[in-house]
């Protein structure tokens, strides 16, 4: 008795939705390779599916040879559609480190931009505050040598009123001996003037020159009064020194 082939029921599998805009090609050509893979075994299964009703029925040395050949094609494909599987596991996990240095790299571009603003506005700050340091800095010293540039100056003018003064007060004694001068030169002139004779009196000046001659007299006479004093001191003084001693022996 013949026996009837059950037809097994078999779930289709689901097919892949369109690839995502930014999966990598590498990808895309190997789950396009595993489609077509499953398309594949997906129809030699069924063939092996319809080879084995035959031989269920018929059991002819025919189907069995065409059962066993749909198998080793369907082993064939199965081996061909797990490599390709291998294939898109692989290509995943490369695409998987792909798009994390994708990631990496954005993440760094977004960072040196930021890090770039961030760097300009820092740099203005540090220009600012350099600025400020060196403005007080320079303010500073500018003032040190303003200072010293105003006592310089002020012992300049000190020295110079110091001279100034100096040249003045030597003027001044200058001009007042010149003035003293001319005094003591006016009051001679009229002195000389007021001793001058008058026309007219002859007496009075002969009268002066008789008193002057009468007054020079005794002054000869006195003179000769203390020379004579003086010679007899020196007999009087020669005679004390002859007394002393002993008085001379008697031969």
């Amino acid at each position: 008795m013949a026996r009837v082939a059950k037809k097994k029921a078999r779930a289709k599998r689901a097919v892949r939705a369109k690839a995502p805009a930014g999966e990598s090609p590498v990808v895309a050509k190997a789950q396009k390779a595993v489609d077509a893979a499953t398309k594949s075994l997906d129809a030699q299964l069924d063939r092996v599916a319809k080879a084995r009703a035959r031989v269920q029925k018929s059991s002819t040395a025919a189907a069995k040879q065409s059962l066993s050949s749909a198998n080793g094609k369907a082993k064939e494909l199965r081996a061909k559609l797990a490599s390709a599987k291998v294939d898109l596991a692989k290509a995943n996990v490369m695409d998987a480190v792909r798009q994390v240095e994708e990631d990496a790299k954005q993440k760094l571009g977004d960072l040196a931009e930021k890090l770039k603003a961030q760097h300009d506005k820092d740099l203005a700050k540090a220009k600012a505050a350099f600025e400020a340091r060196w403005k007080k800095t320079r303010a500073a010293v500018h003032a040190k040598k303003l200072k010293a540039a105003e006592k310089k100056v002020e012992a300049k003018v000190k020295a110079a009123a110091k001279k100034a003064a100096a040249k003045a007060k030597a003027l001044e004694k200058k001009a007042a001996a010149k003035a003293k001068a001319e005094a003591k030169k006016a009051a001679k002139k009229t002195a000389k003037k007021a001793a001058r004779p008058k026309a007219g009196r002859p007496k009075k000046a002969a009268a002066k020159k008789v008193t002057a001659k009468k007054a020079g007299r005794p002054k000869k006479a006195a003179a000769k009064k203390a020379a004579a004093k003086k010679t007899s001191a020196k007999k009087g003084a020669t005679k004390k020194s002859a007394r002393r001693g002993r008085p001379p022996k008697k031969k």
